[in-house]
């Protein structure tokens, strides 16, 4: 328990730290969106369809953008994320655009034990940066499957493995491929705003796609889609060049790596 308490509060700092810079970075965009600008990207649109009166429950939603993106769509949105000054940030951007979309501060490792709504949700959300902060996939996975109805779906959408081998200047495979365990690093600024003034301590873990395959087909969750681009639609790594509009990749491997997957699972029995 003190370990798993230790890279909660590590991350939970480090993401502290950065909520107001993102808030105002250009990365995020802040202007179109309070002028109806669509946060969702294309790969995680393609699986969500029509969300139109459908409960989403949102992982991990940082500052809530993609969860408000959702509520103008229609959806039932409920946003957790562990950060305090994110979840702030999150309900009162719903309050100033007039949104609907209720926010909760947990972290996934505890949310089972702190909120209510078990076995009711259509849709869980996770996308972009994610399960790369959680130790425990079968854990993860688990808090999927309580919180989805029979039937329900898991949208999940992130950066592909491969990418996080290499060293942040995508010089050199730097990581293993495989999870041998928490990777610590001392980072200065952030993906949005490289020259901000911070300077945090963060815990990460590299999860194989078969890892990933496998916390969800052990918590009943059949796999329905799987997809995998090479391209980011976030220009957040190192030296990537726009090759076409909102698709980045790195020069030298275009094409060569990929840069993101995806996985459409439903749920297919009680637990």
């Amino acid at each position: 328990m003190n370990e798993s308490r230790s890279y909660l509060e590590t991350n939970r700092a480090y993401w502290d730290a950065r909520v107001d810079a993102h808030a105002l970075s250009d990365f995020y965009q802040m202007k179109g969106f309070r002028e109806g600008w669509c946060s969702l990207k294309e790969p995680e649109l393609g699986y969500l369809g029509d969300v139109r009166g459908r409960s989403v429950l949102h992982l991990q939603c940082h500052f809530g953008q993609d969860s408000l993106s959702l509520a103008r769509r229609g959806a039932l949105v409920t946003g957790v994320d562990f950060s305090e000054p994110a979840i702030r940030k999150a309900r009162g951007l719903a309050e100033e655009l007039g949104l609907e979309a209720d926010f909760v501060c947990n972290d996934i490792d505890s949310l089972t034990e702190g909120m209510p709504g078990a076995g009711s949700y259509d849709l869980v959300m996770s996308t972009y940066g994610t399960v790369g902060w959680l130790p425990d996939l079968q854990k993860w996975a688990a808090t999927v499957a309580a919180f989805l109805r029979t039937g329900g779906s898991l949208v999940l959408v992130d950066f592909h493995p491969v990418v996080w081998m290499f060293d942040n200047d995508f010089q050199e495979i730097k990581y293993p491929y495989f999870n041998f365990g928490p990777l610590h690093e001392e980072l200065d600024g952030t993906y949005a705003d490289r020259n901000a003034p911070i300077h945090a301590s963060c815990i990460s873990w590299n999860h194989s796609l078969s890892e990933i395959v496998q916390a969800m087909l052990s918590n009943g969750l059949r796999v329905d889609a799987f997809d995998e681009w090479d391209y980011s639609p976030y220009p957040c790594f190192a030296r990537q060049i726009e090759v076409a509009t909102g698709r980045y990749q790195i020069p030298g491997l275009e094409g060569k790596i990929p840069m993101l997957y995806g996985f459409k699972a439903t749920k297919i029995h009680e637990d």
